[in-house]
């Protein structure tokens, strides 16, 4: 007998389980409706360029019979390394139209991890911008033998050619040189896109609701980066399913984003405005509030999704606050904590009862749950289970389900569950149970209502500016410097952006370093830092010590260790 549900009491009237019929489909069946009744209207726009539902469906099937004419098969990868610039939104769809599968590969990535992205999901193409061709790729390409393709692109590509040299010559726009690649073919992504090369004609690649759409890299419930692996299954119902939670119309909506497409928060909002038939606002630099600021005032977008240290930015901007909201219905925030002060704040700006605060993970397409759209929402909560999908909380230690108001371990059973780890079957295992629950790692408690409050995590993660930060991964990547004996990295809070934290690494020398000066050694580190992790993993500060603090069973005491930073 099913467990009862209780939470759905506190759903929005009307709303009820939704027929999985409707997601026995895959993403490019079920978005071609919007693409009929809106070829006119505005995919997008990026700096005051628009490109019409015509245009994406054109310029994605170019892309996707490019990637055919070069061998790619159903079931290939190919890696998006791109902000959020028209390239990617065509890069995107192409692919999926071309039967293969998306990997947004962040363009924070050092050569490094680049390298091992590439290499464990075999990709067989790469969409990058020239900048990271001419500074990091060129580095890696030789040790990457299953890459083909190579299209490189420019953040400026769909600018106008006065905008575009302007922009170069004051250095807003970067720029790399792009050379032929031993053994790889490499395209101009204009060269794909707007010259009679490739057919603007629909692939017609046939496509089911089980083939991989995704192959999004996370560091999941541990530090090692693994490829979940999202089924069109996965992302179809994830999106009818928000759709449904919050009345969304098709058509009627206009939106603006910060969130990267290649973080699968921002591709998932990418995805629900192309199935709504939306207008989205483009967002290459979530850093640039005042371009936010003017395009909002410019657009005026009735729905804005963000992290929540973005939506700190903005309300630092003096023009934030100037803004009209009268026509904003939704803001939306997710991937990181909102402490509750900052949330009142924020509400003080855009009106109150606007700010929904959702939750979810790249294993779960992401969402899982979301305040109501209509009814109460908990400032600090992040809401109730979505529309099919259950939930079961865990005592960490015991593995049985906890009372209600009791801390446990958050655990997800629903369409939206990724299929597993691309290649780690062991890995999957540990992380979906025989019952179908995925265990997030994040500890939570659930009040009478139905509503979930995050308490704690049960992993050695940290949240950068709404990056996922794993302290094992820092930890193996620092320790291979030769100063370094022993290393502990803890999250430190950013008293500039509440909910958000700083890396801290404690580090105790190597004998040969004992006496040099711990200045330099400390620069060196840093310098070592960042050039083998992603800027956001990089530690601001570096406190050296004769010896750290050890458990009983001689594992580091982390715990010593933020109670000290603390203080």
């Amino acid at each position: 007998m099913e467990k009862e549900q209780f939470w759905k009491k506190s759903y929005d009237a009307g709303l009820k389980d939704v027929d999985p019929k409707r997601w026995e489909t895959s993403y490019v069946d079920v978005i071609r409706p919007a693409f009929q009744k809106n070829p006119e209207k505005a995919a997008f726009t990026f700096f005051g360029v628009e490109v019409s539902f015509g245009g994406l469906d054109r310029y994605s099937n170019k892309f996707a019979d490019m990637l055919i004419k070069n061998g790619l098969k159903k079931g290939d990868v190919v890696g998006i390394n791109l902000p959020n610039i028209p390239e990617y939104v065509i890069a995107w769809l192409g692919t999926l139209k071309a039967g293969c599968v998306v990997s947004g590969v962040s363009p924070l990535l050092s050569p490094e991890e680049m390298q091992y992205q590439l290499n464990d999901s075999k990709a067989k193409a790469l969409v990058t911008l020239d900048a990271i061709f001419a500074g990091r790729l060129v580095k890696i390409e030789a040790n990457l033998p299953d890459l083909k393709v190579v299209v490189a692109a420019s953040v400026g590509g769909f600018l106008p050619a006065i905008k575009r040299i302007l922009g170069q010559m004051l250095k807003k726009i970067p720029k790399g040189k792009v050379t032929p690649l031993k053994g790889k073919i490499v395209y101009n992504f204009h060269d794909v896109i707007k010259t009679d090369k490739f057919s603007a004609k629909n692939p017609n690649i046939k496509i089911s609701p089980d083939d991989i759409a995704y192959l999004q890299y996370t560091g999941g419930t541990t530090g090692a980066p693994k490829g979940a692996m999202l089924s069109h299954r996965n992302a179809v119902s994830d999106i009818i399913i928000a759709a449904t939670w919050m009345g969304w119309e098709p058509g009627k909506g206009l939106a603006l984003s910060g969130f990267p497409f290649f973080h699968m928060a921002g591709l998932f909002f990418n995805e629900c405005c192309i199935f709504m038939g939306w207008t989205q606002v483009l967002v290459p630099n979530p850093r640039d509030t005042e371009y936010i600021c003017a395009q909002m005032e410019k657009y005026k977008p009735n729905t804005i999704v963000n992290v929540p240290s973005l939506f700190q930015l903005l309300m630092a901007n003096p023009k934030f606050k100037s803004l009209d909201y009268s026509g904003v219905d939704i803001c939306m925030c997710g991937a990181a904590p909102f402490p509750e002060e900052s949330q009142k704040e924020f509400e003080g700006i855009v009106g109150r009862g606007k700010l929904l605060e959702v939750y979810g993970m790249t294993e779960t397409s992401p969402l899982t749950t979301m305040n109501p759209s209509k009814g109460k929402k908990k400032l600090g909560s992040i809401g109730l289970p979505l529309l099919n999908t259950d939930i079961k909380l865990l005592d960490t230690e015991t593995g049985k389900e906890v009372a209600l108001g009791e801390p446990g371990e958050i655990c997800v059973k629903g369409p939206q569950v990724m299929v597993g780890y691309f290649n780690k079957p062991d890995e999957t295992k540990n992380t979906i149970d025989s019952d179908g629950y995925l265990h997030t790692g994040d500890v939570a408690v659930q009040d009478e209502e139905g509503y979930l409050k995050i308490v704690d995590r049960t992993k050695d993660m940290l949240i950068v500016g709404g990056f996922k930060v794993f302290s094992k991964k820092v930890e193996e990547v620092l320790t291979g410097h030769p100063a370094i004996e022993m290393i502990a990295t803890i999250g430190v809070p950013n008293p500039e952006r509440p909910g958000s934290e700083f890396v801290k690494a404690f580090v105790m020398l190597t004998k040969e370093y004992q006496d040099k000066d711990k200045n330099e050694i400390e620069k060196d580190i840093l310098k070592f830092a960042r050039e083998k992790l992603a800027p956001y993993e990089v530690p601001k500060t570096i406190e050296i010590r004769k010896e750290l603090p050890l458990t009983s069973v001689g594992k580091l005491d982390k715990k010593l260790l933020r109670a000290e930073a603390k203080k």
